[in-house]
């Protein structure tokens, strides 16, 4: 049951490998999709599945508390490993997001596909907690901190983040009551529809496997520490702060699937080693096509 239900999804990703790689329908057509989807149609569904959310359950709350947990430990953890072998910010960068990052498009789809509007509004909050704290992480860990003394610059990165300002906007209208009048909600369930298929294709075309062959062990170690250590700490936060149901399948989900392909972005533009990037997201994601129903059997 479990592998008829994802192995659609991880089709969908080898199908945008396979047009890309033919260049069809043209090399241009992906990158305009990637935006179209980043800025307007991913934004849509967040902002649909936040005001659909419990925004009062208590469950939700601690599924928040649970995502900070889990993301500050694991990164802490990388912090003092990188004590014992010192890395320059353009290498620690890319580790750090290879364990903390984690591909939305992909976790969206598996947490439908797997638990259906239920949990897609638990990975809404998930997402509404985890996106800006991975996302200022990422940016302290390329800048080995020194977004900290242009706190200005850091604010516009994060304010100009399409995902952050739809989880912002998502979670003002639950919280207010306002909701979506005046027939919006079907609008933007329509843009949110067609968010999750050109997603994994997207994520499919940007998969880069010629920058497997470099940095080996620092790609498996890092696959390794993504794909199998991540959702073994997430469960044992959701046991520890009395998460079950849903929002403990929600934390371990979102913790065992791939980084985020906007990681290699993110590093490009800071800096960092875009190649090494580039590797942990093509290897992990392909290697979570096994790993996910793996860990989801053994863990959930």
């Amino acid at each position: 049951m479990l592998f008829t239900t994802i192995w659609p999804l991880f089709a969908l990703i080898v199908l945008g490998y396979a047009l890309a790689r033919a260049g069809f329908p043209s090399r241009e057509f992906w990158a305009s999709a990637e935006r179209l989807n980043y800025y307007t149609l991913f934004p849509a569904l967040l902002i649909v599945s936040l005001v659909r959310a419990p925004m009062g359950d208590p469950a939700i709350l601690r599924l928040g508390g649970a995502a900070v947990v889990t993301i500050l430990i694991a990164s802490v953890v990388m912090v003092a490993a990188r004590r014992l072998k010192p890395t320059p910010p353009s290498r620690f960068g890319p580790a750090l997001q290879g364990v903390i990052r984690f591909n939305t498009y992909l976790g969206l789809a598996v947490t439908g596909s797997l638990l259906g509007t239920e949990g897609l509004t638990r990975a809404a909050v998930y997402l509404a907690v985890a996106v800006p704290l991975v996302n200022v992480l990422s940016i302290l860990a390329l800048t080995d901190g020194g977004t900290l003394r242009r706190p200005g610059t850091l604010a516009k990165m994060l304010l100009t983040n399409p995902l952050i300002l739809g989880c912002l906007i998502g979670a003002a209208l639950a919280v207010s009551g306002i909701g979506l009048p005046f027939g919006s909600d079907g609008f933007l369930d329509l843009l949110a529809r067609a968010s999750l298929p050109l997603g994994l294709l997207c994520v499919g075309a940007a998969l880069q496997p010629a920058t497997l062959t470099r940095d080996i062990p620092a790609l498996a170690g890092n696959t390794v520490l993504r794909l199998a250590a991540m959702p073994a700490l997430a469960t044992a936060v959701a046991w520890a702060m009395g998460l079950s149901g849903i929002e403990a399948q929600v934390l371990v989900l979102f913790s065992a699937i791939p980084t985020a392909t906007s990681a290699y972005v993110l590093t490009r533009q800071m800096g960092g080693d875009g190649t090494l990037m580039a590797g942990i997201v093509t290897l992990q994601t392909l290697v979570c096509a096994l790993s996910i129903p793996l860990v989801l059997a053994v863990l959930l």
